[in-house]
């Protein structure tokens, strides 16, 4: 099979991947096996550690942006029926929005 790749009158030529066989599969989960058990023996495995800057931004992304006492609070007022919201708000929330 043959396809363009954009750039002027080039082609590639793609030829097509046999399936692995069984024997190959069971070769690749035996080197992986070595593998792990290499790391197991004492081989010291890679490792990545963030910058102080690195790790304030990941704590940041991980927390939720969600203030869970409002919303408790809110929850709370609305099941008592005691949440009012002001039609002239409301009104002008609608308006803003339609607006924009």
């Amino acid at each position: 099979m043959s396809y363009s790749n954009g750039i002027g009158d080039w082609k590639q030529v793609l030829t097509p991947v046999a399936p692995t066989s069984a024997s190959q599969t069971q070769q690749v989960a035996e080197r992986q096996k070595t593998a792990a058990g290499q790391n197991a023996a004492g081989v010291k495995a890679d490792e990545a550690k963030l910058s102080p800057a690195g790790e304030l931004i990941a704590n940041a992304l991980s927390g939720s942006d969600v203030r869970t006492a409002k919303v408790e609070a809110l929850q709370k007022a609305i099941a008592e029926g005691s949440y009012n919201v002001s039609s002239s708000d409301v009104a002008g929330k609608i308006m803003d929005s339609l607006l924009k």
